[in-house]
C-alpha cells in the first residue's frame, strides 16, 4: 500500500487480511488458479468438507432462475483425509489465509474434524457450516435452533484455537437470536449468511429443476435478503460480519459493507464473471479513493437511517 492508496486490510476475529474479498465454500476451486492470482484475495476458501466422502444430492444439481440460481450438491466431499493429503498441501504456495469451512451430521463430528483441523499449520481459521442438516433432530439445520448453535460452537471452541466463524442460515424467523447464541458460545466472526431454501418446477414435464426437489437459491436476487440479515446482526452483535449472498459487484459489495459487514465472500459472481473477485477488490478500492476514504472501517456499518421517526422528548 502506497502513501496515497486507501487502506484494504480487516481484522475478522484476529485475522488479518489484506482487503475485505474472498470466495464462498462450494463456489471456488484450485482450477481458478487459471484466470485470477489467488495472493489477490482476503483469504481462500475451499469448498466445505465433511469428515467422510459424500457422493452428493441426485442430478441435476443446478438450475438458473431469475435473477440467480438453484443448486442442490448436497456437499458432496472427498472427505477429510483427501482434505489433508491433497487439498491443504496445494494452497501452501499461496501467501493469503486459508479458512476450512467443514460441514458434519452431529455435534461430535464437528469437534472431531475442528480437533484433527487444529493441529494444521497452514489453516488460519475454521468456517462451521451450521446450515447442513441436523441427522439427530429431524433434518433440520443446526442453525436453525438457537441452543444446538450454541452447544455446537462452544465445544468446537473447547478444541480449537483458530478463529471460527459460523455460518448462519438466512431460512430462520428471528437470526439475530442464532448470532447471538453463536457470539456467547465463543464465535470470532459469523457469516451472514448461506443459501435461500427455493424450489422451481418446469412447466413443460411438471417435475422439479432440482433432482433434489429443493435447493438454495443464491445470486443477486436474494442481495435485499442478506443485506438486511447483516444489518440486524451489526445490530446486536459485537463480532465481525462477513457477508455472503448476491454480492456480483464491487458495489454489492460496498453495500454490506455499509450495512455492517467487515468483509464478503462471493459465491455465483465466480460462476458468471471468473474475475469477479478481484474487479471487486479493484472497485472498492476506486470507490474508497473517490470519496476520500482511508480505511475499510470507514464504510462498516456506516449506512444513513433518514427515515428513522424522531423520539419525542
Amino acid at each position: 500500500m502506497t502513501i496515497n492508496e486507501p487502506d484494504l486490510t480487516v481484522d475478522i476475529g484476529g485475522l488479518e487480511l489484506q482487503n475485505p474479498v474472498m470466495p464462498a465454500s462450494g463456489a471456488f476451486g484450485e482450477g481458478m488458479d487459471q484466470v485470477i492470482d489467488f495472493n489477490l484475495l482476503g483469504a481462500v476458501v475451499p469448498k466445505s468438507i465433511t469428515k467422510f466422502p459424500r457422493g452428493g444430492n441426485p442430478t441435476p444439481r443446478v438450475c438458473e432462475t431469475y435473477g440467480g440460481m438453484i443448486n442442490s450438491i448436497g456437499i458432496q466431499s472427498k472427505g477429510i483425509e483427501h482434505y489433508l493429503n491433497e487439498t491443504l498441501p496445494y494452497y501452501r504456495k499461496y501467501q493469503v489465509p486459508l479458512i476450512s469451512s467443514i460441514s458434519a451430521e452431529s455435534v461430535e463430528e464437528f469437534v472431531e474434524m475442528a480437533e484433527t483441523i487444529e493441529a494444521v499449520p497452514n489453516v488460519a481459521a475454521l468456517e462451521l457450516n451450521i446450515s447442513c442438516p441436523n441427522l439427530k433432530d429431524n433434518g433440520l439445520a443446526f442453525g436453525m435452533d438457537e441452543d444446538i448453535t450454541y452447544e455446537l460452537v462452544r465445544k468446537v471452541r473447547g478444541v480449537t484455537n483458530k478463529p471460527i466463524l459460523t455460518k448462519l442460515t438466512p431460512n430462520v424467523t428471528n437470526i439475530q437470536k442464532i448470532a447471538l447464541a453463536a457470539e456467547n458460545a465463543g464465535a470470532d466472526a459469523l457469516v451472514v449468511a448461506n443459501t435461500l431454501l427455493s424450489m422451481a418446477i418446469d412447466i413443460d414435464t411438471w417435475k422439479p429443476k432440482i433432482g433434489n426437489v429443493m435447493g438454495g437459491l443464491s445470486g443477486p436476487a436474494v442481495k435485499p435478503i442478506i443485506v438486511r440479515q447483516i444489518y440486524q446482526v451489526h445490530e446486536v452483535s459485537r463480532l465481525p460480519i462477513i457477508g455472503c449472498g448476491g454480492v456480483m459487484t464491487a458495489d454489492d459489495a460496498i453495500e454490506m459493507l455499509l450495512a455492517g459487514a467487515t468483509a464478503v465472500q462471493v459465491g455465483t459472481a465466480n460462476f458468471v464473471t471468473p474475475t469477479a473477485m478481484i474487479d471487486m477488490i479493484d472497485g472498492i478500492r476506486k470507490y474508497m479513493k473517490a470519496h476520500d476514504l482511508k480505511r475499510i472501517d470507514d464504510i462498516v456499518g456506516k449506512v444513513v437511517l433518514t427515515n428513522q421517526k424522531k423520539v419525542e422528548s
